[in-house]
């Protein structure tokens, strides 16, 4: 069924570049370059409908490929309301439900059963746990998330376990592995996400009749964020796109944020060579921000080399300028960032449409609880609140047991984890046995000999330390004794690091925290000089933490997330924090090839996620690993140009300015508290401002204990970077 002319309107809201993107030569591949907020899903819904409306394809001819099932049904919404007729015949979805569809009608041909099942993600972990067993692999040797990632990489690589070799064994054992699992989906008639997207690639690829059909039917293939297809994603579209089919790309190079999950911007110009298509056609005008943030935008982003090239503009006023506030330290960030947040609710501000954003998940700790304590309504979009994340509830709960063995969900939760050898049959038998003789599950454990002997200890160890070291020691030797670090170090995958800093944030979190933080009439009047207090304490506020503030379904809520989970959105005011050098961009990609174009193509995307107004803030000083650590803001903040800024606070050099060494702290800001850093040198504390007769006031910023004295760095700002003998230099605390 072909449409003529049945919506004279099409072209009303388009602009001139949208236009030409919709009318270029439907027998020809494009292009299509979308800044951000230009209007790419107007565009590629439009050209649909205005293939179908010119009869340049029927609705059997088109297929339209996305990534996220959100994006397929917005798509699907639109068109149903552009055009009149039924579109269940054409194919419009992500690349996993197509390839889904694909092997569902020629399973036979793919060699799979009729019934085959898909694996979600904790399903795939399931069946390798149970894989590593067979083969009596202990998962300490092994990980199951690390083979997991294993068989994921290389099927989106297109390779299966047969074409694979290696020199060292430990990668062999994981080919060896992956060559089982291969056998054993196969026996139960099950597929990953990966398989669905491989094996469809391979049925095309191996049946030419199979493939000159689709190349017959499809001919317009439509690809939505074409600059986060992987390898094996490309080659399924050319292989599709092989008989003829005119291809319409769009994408944006300068948001191509998802390299660790293998997609690959240089996909991009590929198309370009392999297509044909002699030059992008751009989408620069933005209808989202105004125009000092896509000034900002367009500067840093120009920084990159190797881009498609191109430059955002508005019609909208300049607008706000970018308010930069560079801080104390963390704890004065946060409080700067919700005083704001209170001031714009203040004046009508919606909280739905105020984000929050940092680069990792880490970094939302101190944020959260500077929101809780304002009694700030806020909402995690895409994640976990902090104290609610699996392996920050492992911690706590060695925490608890070491101030009560007795408390039975939390020995649940640890005793096997991370993984000691505790099997299912074992708790089953601890509980029968505690069950029986009316005891707790940690006094039935201790009954049950050598199997639990080791777990039994290091809780003992942990109650021993209860009252004798401070609360920041203690989580310390939850961290190092439970395994929880090692066990997360060893596993390569960037969310399982992104755990690790998780743990030592709690440690920050631990080394900040003040007994009085927590309403005393929460907790018990008999726990007043009880050595478990400041313990017991922290347990409290972590859990009203946890628990407050949630805002529920349709009420209003900061949107707190990572800058990656910001993709596709926008608010009216952005919050950018933790702005330093080695945080965003993070120090792992800068050792990385091609790491730090990555990390300013994010930088890109949070900036423009701003509508009205952009915060950037970071902090001089902040707590990592349970230790206060000096900072230098970001090379991005550099790249911000000077016109467009607003300062809140005195400009500090940044790390490409020769005169690094002569950071300007703000002289009034508080001095770190004994309780935060307990560790002393010669009396004085990391972090600690002070004043000395002829440098002024400073900030100690490392220390070496000299026995009798210290030696103190101090950060003097103007005066530059001292270090200072406390047996001779005449300092006074601030």
């Amino acid at each position: 069924m072909f449409f003529q002319d049945s919506n004279p309107d099409l072209f009303r809201n388009l602009n001139t570049q949208q236009r030409q993107a919709v009318e270029c030569n439907p027998q020809t591949s494009a292009l299509i370059l979308a800044g951000a907020g230009s209007g790419k899903t107007r565009v590629l819904t439009t050209r649909i409908a205005w293939l179908l409306q010119h009869a340049h394809a029927g609705v059997h001819n088109i297929m339209a490929v996305t990534f996220t099932n959100k994006a397929a049904k917005e798509m699907q919404t639109r068109l149903s309301a552009m055009l009149p007729h039924n579109l269940r015949a054409m194919w419009l979805g992500t690349f996993h439900g197509i390839c889904h569809r694909l092997l569902r009608l020629h399973y036979r041909d793919a060699n799979l059963p009729q019934t085959f099942q898909i694996l979600d993600s904790s399903d795939q972990t399931a069946i390798i746990k149970r894989l590593l067993k067979q083969m009596d692999i202990d998962e300490k040797v092994l990980a199951p998330r690390v083979l997991q990632g294993f068989i994921n990489a290389q099927k989106e690589a297109g390779l299966r376990s047969g074409s694979l070799d290696a020199p060292d064994p430990y990668t062999q054992r994981l080919i060896r592995c992956y060559a089982e699992y291969e056998q054993l989906c196969q026996r139960e008639g099950v597929v990953d996400f990966a398989e669905l997207l491989l094996r469809s690639y391979e049925l095309l690829n191996a049946n030419a009749t199979l493939l000159a059909h689709y190349h017959s039917r499809f001919t317009h293939i439509l690809v939505d964020e074409f600059q986060d297809t992987n390898n094996l994603q490309y080659a399924w579209l050319k292989l599709l796109a092989g008989g003829g089919a005119a291809v319409f790309a769009v994408g944006d190079d300068d948001q191509s944020i998802y390299r660790f999950r293998g997609a690959n911007v240089g996909n991009m110009a590929q198309f370009l060579r392999d297509f044909g298509v002699s030059e992008p056609i751009k989408l620069e005008q933005n209808y989202r921000s105004v125009g000092n943030i896509l000034t900002a935008a367009n500067a840093v982003i120009q920084n990159n080399s190797d881009r498609l090239g191109k430059n955002l503009r508005t019609d909208a006023p300049d607008g706000d300028k970018i308010r930069v506030f560079s801080a104390f330290n963390d704890l004065v960030e946060a409080e700067f960032i919700v005083s704001e947040i209170k001031m714009l609710q203040r004046e009508g501000h919606d909280l739905n449409q105020i984000a929050l954003l940092y680069r990792s998940n880490a970094q939302s700790r101190v944020l959260e609880q500077a929101l809780f304590q304002a009694a700030v309504p806020y909402k995690i979009y895409g994640g976990l609140r902090f104290y609610e994340r699996q392996e920050v509830k492992h911690a706590l709960a060695y925490l608890r047991l070491a101030i009560n063995p007795d408390d039975d969900n939390a020995l649940l939760r640890v005793i096997n984890f991370p993984p000691r050898g505790i099997g299912t049959r074992t708790i089953e038998n601890i509980q029968a046995a505690a069950q029986t003789s009316g005891t707790t599950l940690f006094q039935a454990a201790c009954t049950m000999g050598k199997k639990t002997a080791p777990f039994i200890d290091l809780i003992e160890q942990l109650r021993g330390q209860v009252g004798v070291v401070s609360l920041p020691e203690l989580v310390q030797s939850v961290l190092d004794l439970s395994g929880l670090i090692t066990h997360y170090q060893n596993q390569k995958q960037i969310a399982e690091q992104e755990r690790v800093e998780n743990l030592h944030e709690l440690l920050n979190a631990a080394t900040y925290f003040r007994v009085e933080d927590v309403q005393l009439d929460t907790l018990p009047e008999n726990l007043a000089d009880h050595a478990a207090l400041p313990i017991i304490a922290f347990l409290s506020n972590a859990a009203l933490e946890s628990g407050e503030n949630q805002a529920g379904k349709g009420d209003s809520a900061v949107q707190m997330m990572t800058v990656h989970a910001a993709k596709g959105l926008e608010f009216d005011v952005v919050f950018l924090s933790g702005m330093e050098e080695g945080r965003f961009p993070s120090e792992l990609s800068l050792n990385e090839a091609g790491g730090l174009a990555e990390e300013r193509r994010l930088m890109y995307v949070a900036i423009t996620r701003a509508r009205q107004r952009l915060y950037v803030s970071m902090a001089q000083q902040r707590m990592l690993h349970g230790v206060s650590q000096f900072g230098v803001p970001s090379r991005f903040v550099d790249e911000l140009p000077e016109n467009v800024l607003q300062h809140l606070s005195p400009k500090p050099k940044s790390k490409n300015s020769q005169e690094n060494s002569h950071l300007k702290f703000h002289q009034h800001a508080p001095a770190v508290s004994n309780q935060e850093l307990p560790r002393d040198f010669d009396g004085f504390l990391i972090g600690e401002n002070v004043r000395h007769g002829k440098f002024g006031v400073g900030v100690i910023i490392d220390a070496v204990d000299g026995g009798s004295s210290a030696k103190l760095t101090i950060n003097f700002g103007v005066d530059g970077i001292k270090v200072l003998d406390t047996a001779f230099a005449k300092l006074a605390k601030l």
